[in-house]
């Protein structure tokens, strides 16, 4: 499979007197005709949102996704999952509102038996470069996409600035980019591998939840500086912010609020619970669909990178 032969996204997305994405229908439809499953997107790059049936998943969701249903909501319900090469169902009355709105077409790599290897920054692209096998890449506002052949399961974070796009994920069609995609790479299967895959290791601090419901106290942080007000209630707002994503980012969110925390306590003579605080938003982010495997790598990650060691 490639993408080489797919046109890249119009300047003139909207046809405004038709009031809907005509170039994006039809970057979609050349798209799915190529086999690769395409939805729409709505402005900030996110799906549309669940119809009333489908809404916070009360259909009890697709039969493919995680926790999988019944549902055979003819509407672009539920992100990646209503990813379609149907262009029946892409042109359908079911569609049309989503396509009124859209403003770009995403793509379902695993789908297509693709990886995406989304690269966030210099620093990303830089390790790829020294890393990776030369690929099919796609400039994005930030970075990089590195095309690979093969498909693989979704994670996120699996370095600072590398989110892994496949299995159970969507990516933003930015066009064809230059050169030709290659095998997928053993290296890239090794960073959504298991937790002895990853450049931590389990004598680094690989969260863990072999302890249900550990929680945050001062028993487990002696060497702490600060109070357990302070600790406790950046803690909850960072958890906060992980359950407010129940629809995708969980996992970077996650990321995000261990490597803050983790920033705060780089002066503490130690330990500060880090585990456990590390714990708690993996928790967190479980609860909203993130895989554990992929939400422990997100924090453990996000806590060494702030700096500090979970102890």
């Amino acid at each position: 499979m490639t993408l080489a032969a797919v046109p890249d996204p119009p300047n003139n997305a909207l046809d405004h007197d038709a009031g809907v994405s005509t170039d994006v229908l039809s970057t979609a439809l050349t798209l799915a005709s190529s086999g690769v499953p395409v939805l729409p997107l709505r402005a900030g790059k996110t799906p549309l949102g669940n119809c009333p049936t489908c809404k916070e998943t009360a259909c009890g969701g697709r039969p493919h996704m995680k926790s999988a249903g019944t549902c055979q909501c003819p509407a672009p319900c539920h992100g990646w999952a209503a990813a379609t090469t149907n262009p029946t169902v892409i042109t359908s009355p079911a569609w049309a509102a989503a396509w009124h709105q859209a403003v770009a077409v995403a793509y379902h790599p695993g789908g297509a038996a693709l990886t995406v290897v989304d690269l966030d920054n210099t620093d990303a692209i830089a390790w790829a470069q020294g890393v990776l096998p030369p690929t099919q890449t796609v400039a994005t506002t930030r970075g990089q996409h590195w095309i690979y052949r093969g498909a693989m399961r979704s994670a996120n974070a699996v370095r600072p600035g590398v989110d892994i796009k496949s299995r159970m994920s969507y990516v933003r069609w930015r066009g064809h980019g230059t050169g030709t995609p290659v095998d997928l790479p053993h290296t890239v299967r090794e960073l959504a591998g298991g937790e002895e895959a990853t450049s931590l290791g389990r004598s680094a601090g690989v969260v863990s939840l072999d302890e249900p419901h550990r929680t945050w106290d001062r028993t487990v942080a002696t060497g702490c500086r600060h109070t357990d007000r302070y600790v406790r209630t950046g803690l909850d707002r960072g958890l906060a912010m992980v359950r407010e994503r129940t629809h995708h980012g969980a996992a970077s969110q996650a990321f995000g609020v261990a490597r803050f925390l983790a920033g705060l306590h780089v002066r503490c003579p130690g330990p500060c619970g880090l585990d456990r605080v590390g714990a708690e938003i993996v928790t967190a982010a479980v609860s909203v669909g993130v895989p554990e495997a992929y939400a422990r790598r997100a924090v453990t990650n996000g806590l060494h990178t702030g700096g500090k060691p979970t102890a």
